[in-house]
């Protein structure tokens, strides 16, 4: 029971039932949030530029060709990932700060339950109006099945998560064997890589758009719900406070970060060599090629998220670097994740969308287009988060999303130069 842990797991500083104190946030999971908001716009800028997923030039030329090498290798299907990991890992900081401020097991359940729910309709708004591709409805959906499942369960079903992620190994191995058989007795036939459809980025207006929508949403939110799993990985983690103290577990995240990323980084190779040409596959083979590519994501996650945790560390060694500008700038806009994450939405669907400015009509090869259109979009995001936080304004997204869990009653100017996890 979550009630039941260990009095190291309950010293939370604040016992406010409002936003937590800026002063006691852990620095490795806003700062993580921040820099992988970039890795996010990449990939889902590129996704609207192409009108698919994974959002890639399937012809690439010079340069693009390393460029999409590096992205199979360490940005798609690996972003995301790291956000579910830490979807998990901020709901047990929520529950254990509000069973240190004396609420029930049954009131925390309870209020990860709304908060979900309303998670949940966010993505379905988000989706329809604006990015099929959402993954804020599938976050509802699984950490509604979290909480109703797992939550308030020991450290021993907690632990079953490895269970998952060993038969995961062996999943992997065995796609791997299926692959180099694949190239073994492959047939003469040739394909490229295998990519999915991403119909309305191509809507002529913004009413078929929505009808797209529609039906991409729904389909897609299904399957990232899959994500069930990292997110209970998370949801572990928190519980023994990792990002939180990582001067106690250093030698964890210094292996995890080394095997999460080297792994995820091998097995996006093939991915990669078959989009720039170097291998050659039947369309068999590229499928599974894809679904190795998809599937090792996971390690890539994990691996992000040790290595912020060892940043984290490392700037505890030296506090005036957590005082840079461009630190501050950054986990400002972790702390503002879910603004940054809908800002993005809106200017892709404004400067991508053929009947909005329809960017990618004006240029012949799009890929570095949308690396910086990404980019620029980041930065943007970067220096409106760095601003609101120098006047105590929090992101207006997690203002919204937390009216509507406590109510008004929470959110007042008592509340100012607070922010909300």
């Amino acid at each position: 029971m979550l009630a039941q842990e260990s009095d190291q797991m309950l010293q939370i500083k604040s016992t406010a039932i409002g936003p937590v104190l800026k002063a006691d946030r852990a620095l490795a999971p806003d700062l993580a949030r921040g820099v992988m908001l970039l890795f996010i716009a990449l990939a889902n800028c590129a996704g609207f530029f192409f009108a698919s997923a994974p959002g890639v030039e399937l012809t690439p030329q010079g340069s693009e060709r390393i460029y999409n090498l590096f992205s199979f290798m360490f940005i798609h299907a690996r972003t995301y990932p790291m956000f579910a990991f830490m979807f998990g890992y901020g709901m047990i900081q929520l529950a254990l700060r509000q069973q240190a401020a004396g609420k029930t097991s049954n009131e925390v359940r309870n209020l990860l339950l709304r908060r979900n729910f309303w998670l949940l309709i966010f993505g379905l708004v988000h989706g329809i109006l604006l990015y099929s591709g959402d993954v804020l409805g599938a976050y509802g959906v699984a950490g509604l099945v979290f909480t109703l499942l797992l939550l308030n369960r020991s450290n021993r079903i907690y632990r079953l998560v490895f269970w998952y992620l060993g038969f995961l190994v062996i999943y992997c191995l065995v796609i791997g064997i299926w692959i180099v058989s694949g190239f073994t007795n492959g047939s003469a036939e040739t394909s490229s890589i295998v990519t999915s459809p991403f119909p309305s980025a191509l809507s002529p207006s913004y009413p078929a758009s929505l009808s797209a929508r529609l039906g991409e949403w729904p389909i897609h939110t299904v399957y990232m719900a899959s994500s069930f799993i990292i997110i209970w990985l998370g949801a572990w983690t928190a519980r023994k406070r990792i990002l939180e103290h990582p001067a106690n577990h250093l030698w964890l995240l210094v292996w995890c970060s080394t095997i999460g990323i080297v792994v995820a980084a091998i097995a996006g190779l093939p991915m990669g060599l078959l989009n720039i040409g170097v291998l050659h596959s039947d369309a068999g083979t590229a499928s599974l090629i894809k679904m190795l590519h998809e599937t090792t994501g996971v390690f890539g996650g994990v691996g992000y998220v040790s290595i912020f945790g060892l940043i984290a560390y490392a700037m505890s060694k030296a506090p005036t670097r957590s005082e840079n500008r461009i630190v501050r700038a950054i986990t400002a806009l972790g702390q503002r994740s879910l603004s940054g994450y809908l800002f993005q939405s809106i200017v892709w669907l404004i400067i991508i969308s053929p009947f909005a400015l329809n960017l990618g009509a004006r240029f012949e090869r799009l890929t570095f287009i949308a690396a910086v259109a990404a980019a620029i979009a980041w930065i943007v995001s970067l220096i409106g988060a760095y601003i609101m936080d120098h006047y105590g304004i929090r992101g207006w997204a997690e203002i919204l999303l937390r009216r509507l869990i406590y109510g008004r009653r929470t959110v007042s100017s008592s509340d100012v130069k607070k922010d909300t996890r």
